[in-house]
């Protein structure tokens, strides 16, 4: 069912010198252009150099069960420059879209298609959970996929993570087994 915060606005946007790629979801467009999609509250578009100050917030933030490899290290690595640089370059996580409020014009976490396009991604500041942010930019990807021909997604979460498997069931995404690798990261797909 769709959101009714997501009008189906989803604009393709023509890039003449960007950096950025957003390769995987960006797959089944032309060339030279970027996806940008577009809610009642929400922008969902690539990262700009400046908001890596947000990408280092978010790490510096996860919980402590997250996987060391996903949290900042004892040398305080990504630093801020790092992620910048990751923008600037293009390797900045492919795929994952920044999440902006329109109305404030803040960034406010990341939402896409990774792993070669098929597995939704998000993650937002924690002074923005709970106001159904990530139900919404979630929802645009999802739409958005069904229309670029996506037949299925996947996501992985957390089994401890029960806000993001609120909003993944929200979305009409069922648990479909545990991780092989990681014993406590559940699997959950959804037919488009």
């Amino acid at each position: 069912m769709p959101n009714p915060r997501f009008r189906g606005r989803i604009r393709e946007v023509t890039v003449r010198a960007c950096a950025w790629e957003i390769a995987s979801m960006a797959a089944e467009l032309t060339p030279g252009h970027e996806v940008v999609l577009e809610t009642d509250r929400l922008l969902l578009r690539p990262w700009r150099v400046a908001e890596a100050v947000v990408q280092r917030e978010l790490w510096a933030e996860r919980d402590p069960r997250v996987p060391p490899h996903r949290r900042i290290d004892a040398a305080g690595h990504p630093t801020v420059a790092e992620l910048e640089e990751a923008i600037r370059t293009g390797r900045s996580p492919a795929g994952l879209l920044a999440i902006e409020r329109k109305a404030e014009g803040d960034v406010i976490g990341y939402c896409g298609l990774i792993d070669g396009g098929g597995e939704l991604a998000f993650e937002l500041l924690r002074r923005r959970w709970g106001r159904g942010y990530a139900t919404e930019a979630a929802t645009a990807v999802v739409e958005w996929a069904g229309s670029a021909g996506h037949g299925r997604l996947w996501a992985t979460v957390w089994e401890w993570n029960t806000a993001s498997r609120r909003v993944l069931a929200k979305l009409g995404f069922t648990e479909a087994g545990r991780d092989a690798v990681h014993g406590t990261t559940l699997v959950t797909t959804k037919q488009l």
